[in-house]
């Protein structure tokens, strides 16, 4: 076992490096009817009362909140894009632990690595550790937190299933909460998968890539 700081990392039999199964994602928001998740969120402005009264000229005032309306609209709309892209992250990352485990499993230098009853060993959030580690270029997203997020959701949900509390200040709350209960879920220690030892490519699989 190596050791680095805080930090314990296995040995891995050998001295190649492996390369692991690719990261496939969709790295653009999978949805398909922009208009309607607009229409949703105007809903969600209206039914929640997010826009107060305003004072002054009744035209003035019915304009004024008119625009105030339409941006809070728009930044519910933003802010459920970028949920479904980190939903989206976060399923492509579960997928590929699991084909990194099939590959672990057909090794016999790393088939140990993964086993509880091996000191020390490696856990499912060791692969997420890799990614980091690796620093996998990720706009606006933390994996921690979209793995989180895929472990709550097995599909995103549609807009209307979320206040605008959550959508603001909630989401990376949660869903952190979520990762590391999920992490903490392997028998400890755990211990991380050294960055040089592999390697994985990552392929957008957006449409519009």
């Amino acid at each position: 076992m190596d050791i680095l700081g805080e930090r314990k990392f296995v040995e891995v039999p050998g001295g190649k490096t492996h390369e692991l199964p690719p990261l496939l994602v969709r790295m653009s928001p999978g949805v398909k009817r922009l208009d309607r998740v607009m229409n949703m969120a105007n809903n969600i402005v209206a039914s929640e009362e997010m826009i107060a009264d305003l004072p002054g000229d009744a035209l003035v005032t019915e304009l004024e909140a008119d625009r105030r309306k339409m941006d809070l609209a728009l930044n519910l709309v933003d802010q459920y894009l970028r949920l479904v892209t980190q939903w989206q992250w976060g399923d492509s990352v579960l997928e590929w632990i699991r084909q990194c485990e099939i590959t672990f499993g057909s090794r016999i230098e790393l088939r140990n690595l993964l086993h509880p009853d091996v000191w020390p060993h490696a856990g499912r959030s060791s692969f997420v550790t890799l990614l980091t580690d690796k620093a996998v270029a990720i706009r606006d997203v933390k994996i921690e937190n979209a793995v989180g997020l895929r472990l709550t959701f097995r599909q995103p949900p549609p807009i209307t299933v979320f206040s605008d509390q959550f959508l603001f200040y909630l989401n990376s709350s949660v869903t952190s909460t979520a990762y590391q209960t999920w992490a903490h879920m392997s028998p400890d220690p755990v211990s991380c998968l050294p960055p040089e030892r592999f390697t994985f490519e990552v392929v957008n699989m957006s449409i519009d890539n």
